[in-house]
C-alpha cells in the first residue's frame, strides 16, 4: 500500500505458463473465476501479452511448455537491476529490451534454477 494515496501497487507478479494459452485464458476464466484484464497482439494477431486479475492482484501467462511458473518484478531501473544481477552471477537468460506492452525487460535465472522477470511495467 501506498501510504500517501492508500492505493494498492503490486510488485510481485506471479507468472505461469501454457502450451495454449488462449485455451488457458478461458478455462482459468470458467473454473476459477479468474478475469483477462489485459490481451496484447503484436501485429501479426499473435499475443504476446497476458494478464488475468485475481481480486485486486494481477498475474500473467506466457506462452512457453506448461508447468514452469516465475515471478515478474516490477523495478523502476531495469539496466541497474540487470547490471547487477549479472554481476552477482545470475543467468540472463533474455538481455534488457523495450516490450511492445511498453516495458523494458530482461529475465535471469537464480542459481537453483528459478526464473525471474524483472521490467518497468505495472498493469
Amino acid at each position: 500500500m501506498s501510504e500517501t494515496t492508500g492505493t494498492h501497487r503490486q510488485t510481485v507478479y506471479p507468472l505461469v505458463s501454457y502450451a495454449d494459452p488462449v485455451k488457458a485464458i478461458a478455462w482459468l476464466e470458467r473454473a476459477f473465476g479468474f478475469v483477462p484484464h489485459q490481451i496484447s497482439k503484436d501485429d501479426d494477431g499473435r499475443i504476446v501479452h497476458i494478464e488475468m486479475r485475481a481480486g485486486t492482484d494481477i498475474f500473467m501467462i506466457s506462452e512457453a511448455p506448461p508447468g514452469g511458473a516465475g515471478l515478474y518484478v516490477a523495478v523502476d531501473d531495469p539496466d541497474a537491476h540487470h547490471d547487477r544481477a549479472a554481476a552477482a552471477g545470475a543467468e540472463i537468460t533474455a538481455g534488457l529490451a523495450d516490450k511492445p506492452y511498453g516495458s523494458r525487460d530482461y529475465a535471469a535465472r537464480d542459481l537453483e534454477g528459478n526464473d525471474w522477470y524483472f521490467g518497468t511495467y505495472r498493469p
